[in-house]
């Protein structure tokens, strides 16, 4: 199932890809409305399943005529993870870890496929960095590596898009990394049947003013989601809506000699296999 979070005049909606490849779905106030993504996602069990079935009934939806949401408009969490492959750990000055470097992001940073990401007036410096989201969709706490993913309900796309200087005034990352308008995330929220185990093997890109400047497979992670899973749940308990940002490969501006960082007017897209193009335009503050 691929799941598009929408809002049309003011209002929000939810539609989901068809069998003759258009997208269905109701707007909020619609008999068939079955509620957000968020709110199914907690609900468990059945509820996504019957959420596609009601939604198929609907209207076709053109995602080019909406305005798209993030897929979970407000995770409990959003744990990212960084120098979670080998090349960019070491373009970025570091050994790969042993453990993964864990950072967070508040929902206020968070905008949907199509919005513009927000170049701050206070630095030049803003980078990106194409990423896969997996969305736990059951409640855990010490799980083991061989469960983990029966706690994943799906997968989407993420920019972690990342002003360096803020990044790097402190050897904490917090402040650099939750600019308002800075973490692009969608367009779709794809379950985990759709996709192979773990999102493992699919080619991930990014692409700034249409020339590729990231290309790897998520089999290049350190750490697996699965791992990551695992690992987290060790002191967090898990719970049905929080995403996991899994990291980005090597090819970020900040380590390109010159170094490229992203201006007003430039077009950023993140394509993974399976999942789809996350597309934003970059807009000066």
């Amino acid at each position: 199932m691929r799941f598009a979070a929408f809002s049309n005049s003011g209002q929000d909606g939810l539609a989901v890809a068809g069998h003759d490849g258009h997208f269905h779905g109701f707007l909020y106030g619609d008999a068939g409305y079955p509620g957000p993504l968020d709110a199914l996602i907690r609900k468990g069990g059945d509820a996504l399943a019957a959420a596609a079935d009601v939604l198929a009934k609907g209207d076709a939806i053109d995602l080019d005529q909406v305005m798209l949401r993030p897929p979970v408009a407000a995770p409990g969490k959003i744990i990212c993870v960084g120098l979670n492959y080998v090349d960019h750990s070491i373009e970025s000055g570091f050994t790969p870890p042993d453990y993964p470097t864990i950072f967070t992001r508040f929902t206020s940073s968070l905008i949907g496929s199509g919005a513009p990401i927000t170049r701050p007036t206070v630095s030049t410096q803003l980078d990106y960095e194409g990423e896969l989201v997996a969305i736990i969709g059951k409640k855990g706490r010490h799980i083991a590596e061989a469960d983990a993913l029966s706690h994943v309900m799906g997968y989407s796309i993420f920019n972690d898009a990342s002003v360096r200087d803020y990044q790097k005034k402190s050897p904490q990352w917090t402040i650099g990394k939750n600019f308002d308008g800075t973490g692009a995330f969608g367009p779709f929220l794809v379950t985990a049947d759709e996709l192979p185990a773990g999102g493992k093997g699919l080619r991930i890109e990014t692409r700034l003013n249409g020339v590729t400047v990231q290309h790897a497979s998520t089999d290049d992670m350190v750490f697996s989601v699965a791992q990551l899973i695992s690992i987290l749940s060790e002191a967090i308990t898990l719970l049905p809506g929080d995403i996991i940002v899994s990291g980005t490969p090597a090819g970020v501006g900040m380590a390109r000699k010159p170094q490229l960082f992203m201006k007003h007017g430039d077009v950023c897209e993140v394509e993974i296999e399976g999942i789809g193009i996350l597309r934003n335009r970059v807009e000066d503050e």
